[in-house]
Formats: structure tokens, sequence, C-alpha cells
């Protein structure tokens, strides 16, 4: 079976096994969609939600020295959506349409999910969502002082320029 086919079928046996999930969609980090089983909602948005939601979740784990990122979850009135790390490159998010009963059943089932998923797209290698994680530990910008770039590249102090007389 080809790597679709098997992302396809495990997250259609999820849902087939949670009755709470209502959908799901696998994503790049880079928030391109992989694959989706999402049957009421733009897919494609949740892909790069769940892509900027995995981004901020990822920084606060590292801020706070906790651990790595493991899910985000966001409740809502009438259910929760819950976003995995799935291998190097790839998202797991869930839609459930109620709070699930027994939410850490949810976690282990779906992490479960996200690993096998996640096993099949790290060994297929690039394509879609082939962006890698980040490093937490690296800067989230690097500036350059104006006086270590070449002269050519730095801007004239006054004008080049001079007006015609009149």
């Amino acid at each position: 079976m080809d790597a679709d086919t098997v992302v396809g079928t495990e997250l259609r046996g999820l849902r087939r096994r949670r009755p709470e999930v209502a959908g799901a969609v696998l994503a790049g980090t880079d928030g391109l969609l992989i694959s989706s089983d999402l049957p009421s909602t733009d897919a494609t948005h949740l892909a790069a939600l769940a892509a900027a939601s995995f981004g901020l979740g990822n920084r606060v784990a590292d801020t706070v020295r906790q651990g790595e990122f493991r899910e985000s979850v966001v409740c809502t009135t009438t259910g929760c959506v819950v976003t995995y790390p799935a291998g190097r490159t790839a998202l797991l998010t869930l839609v459930t349409v109620s709070a699930a009963d027994d939410l850490e059943a949810l976690h282990e089932e779906a992490r479960a999910v996200a690993r096998r998923a996640g096993s099949v797209l790290d060994t297929r290698g690039g394509g879609i969502g082939a962006t890698a994680v980040p490093d937490a530990h690296a800067p989230l910008a690097v500036r350059t002082p104006m006086a270590t770039l070449p002269t050519q590249l730095r801007r004239p102090a006054r004008p080049t320029w001079r007006r015609p007389p009149i």
C-alpha cells in the first residue's frame, strides 16, 4: 500500500473507533494539507491553523522547560480541536463534536495514530509537508548590525543625487 492509502485508512479508522471524533486532518508543519477525513469544515484552513497552533505550542513548551510538546487542545462550547505532532514533518488534528468522556483515552489512541502516520510520512521522505520541525532553541530572528555589512549594501547617509539648478 502507498503512503496516502495507509494515512487515509488510519484517519478513517480513528473516526470509526472514536464516535466523538467528527473529522481528522493530517497536515505538514508548514500548514499544507496532506490528507483529510473532515466532512464539514475547510480542511485547508484547518491545516494552516494547526501549523500555527503547533508553532505556538512548541514555543510555549520550550519556554516553560517542562518537556516536549505533546498536543494543543482548543475547547469550544460544543467540542474540541486537538493537534498532535505526527513524525518529523506532520501534524494530526482532530475535531470532536463533544467533550470526550475520557479525553486521556482519546489522546492515547490519537497519539498512536499520529506515530503510525508520521512514521509512514517520515519513511516516504519529501513531498507535501516536508518542512522539518524547527529547532525549539533556535533564535526567532537574528539582526545584523549595519556596521558589519559590506559598504555597497549600506544605505548612504545622504542622497547621492542633487537637485538641478533653477
